[in-house]
């Protein structure tokens, strides 16, 4: 491989190798498995507080469900994110991305979303952004402001998606470059979603969608068709919704750290999303409350073993598909001529070993557009 100025210049086999300057470092790699940077296209890694205690309470038999109706889940996290200051949070979030860089991972989409008032999602984009300036990872923020309704407007949800709409929106296009919405019987409605994501369209932001997670609402078919690039989650995805995103070409990212974290037995419909053609990625939906998961070779690992996809299927979904997902795949996701260099090294001798080992991280090195960013 000969990379110029970040980017894959060229690649083949060494007998091809074209002529190369006198000056040019040389890497030899001995051997090793070098993959497409890992791109994590569903994170919360900016939140305060923990919710180990909560993760008690459901092995004790209490639903997800209800704990977030008791005032607890994403508003617990939402009590505490709100109380960290910006050096907190920053200092906490880079301590997970770090682990992630670690792990081969060379983009990363984080949302915020446990502010649910402008100031604190403001806070929480002024961290993302500093994580992007300050490590060496790509960083694509998502302004979830409609992740859950705040307590100061209970029993008024469409007062709250009025605010989101009216002034959260206008407020953060400078700092977030997508909006998500959390569409489900515990948060937002489908005429609230249709709501939110037709005034982000208006906003210009890329659209995407949590749906599906804990039953079926169309949501997944409402957002494919107006042009979401992704939809997430997905365990109670019917018919309808895949034939909606097969058509408008969205991603469906599943997320198995939370499918395995809130011991879930719903799978999504992965034979009907291969038979219709739509996309799949992963993604490791790190969070606080329902998948505190820093490691993407287990997710594509769970890939595998929860939801039945191919290695190959896994190791696509955590690469090419989920830069789709991001609606980047012209620049990262895959080793091709003209995109970026952005390359993880790997102490394995088939690529079906990523997604086989548990417990062991091989990774070697990382680069980042051609830039070796790990010890």
């Amino acid at each position: 491989m000969a990379v110029r100025k970040g980017r894959i210049e060229w690649l083949g086999a060494s007998s091809s190798l074209p002529t190369i300057d006198s000056s040019a470092d040389v890497i030899d790699l001995k051997g090793r498995l070098v993959s497409p940077g890992i791109v994590d296209c569903h994170t919360h890694l900016v939140f305060g507080g923990s919710r180990a205690d909560e993760w008690q309470r459901r092995l004790e038999g209490v639903s997800y469900r209800q704990i977030a109706e008791e005032g607890g889940g994403i508003l617990s996290t939402v009590r505490a994110t709100r109380a960290a200051s910006e050096e907190q949070l920053y200092e906490s979030a880079a301590h997970r991305l770090k682990a992630l860089i670690r792990s081969g991972v060379t983009t990363v989409e984080i949302k915020s979303g446990y502010g649910l008032d402008l100031e604190t999602e403001l806070k929480m984009l002024r961290v993302i952004r500093s994580l992007g300036d300050g490590l060496p990872v790509d960083v694509h923020p998502t302004f979830l402001g409609a992740h859950a309704l705040p307590p100061e407007f209970l029993g008024r949800p469409d007062d709250y998606i009025a605010l989101v709409c009216g002034e959260m929106l206008p407020a953060v296009k400078e700092w977030a470059s997508a909006v998500d919405i959390f569409t489900e019987s515990i948060a937002f409605d489908l005429p609230q979603t249709e709501q939110v994501l037709r005034t982000a369209i208006d906003h210009g932001f890329q659209i995407k969608i949590h749906a599906e997670q804990l039953s079926h609402m169309g949501s997944a078919k409402l957002a494919a068709e107006l042009g979401a690039i992704s939809a997430d989650h997905l365990e109670y995805l019917q018919r309808p919704g895949v034939e909606a995103m097969a058509r408008h070409q969205t991603v469906a990212t599943l997320l198995p750290g939370a499918y395995y974290f809130l011991n879930e037995t719903q799978r999504p419909p992965v034979e009907t999303l291969r038979e219709m053609g739509v996309p799949i990625a992963l993604a490791s939906d790190m969070n606080p409350g329902s998948s505190p998961v820093m490691a993407p070779l287990l997710i594509a690992n769970m890939g595998c073993t929860l939801f039945g996809l191919t290695p190959l299927e896994s190791i696509r979904g955590v690469t090419l598909n989920a830069a789709r997902a991001l609606g980047i795949d012209d620049q990262v996701g895959s080793l091709e001529p003209g995109k970026c260099a952005d390359l993880a090294v790997w102490n394995v001798s088939s690529p079906n070993e990523l997604a086989y080992l548990i417990g062991h991280q091989p990774c070697r090195a990382v680069y980042k557009s051609g830039r070796c960013v790990t010890g």
